[in-house]
């Protein structure tokens, strides 16, 4: 499994990030982003939850 990646955490290498549970578990819905080199990993859906590397 990937590293769980805290909202708003940047400089972050370039590709597609999964929103998952605190200790890295599926979520309902989860939202998928495509971010560039250097961009910002967006708020989460809910509080608590963190990002993983597709």
């Amino acid at each position: 499994m990937s590293d769980l990646i805290k909202p708003g955490t940047d400089n972050k290498p370039a590709g597609k990030y999964k929103e998952v549970g605190p200790r890295g578990g599926s979520v309902p819905n989860p939202r998928v982003v495509k971010i560039d080199q250097g961009d910002r990993l967006p708020p989460t859906q809910e509080k608590g939850r963190k990002w993983t590397k597709k």
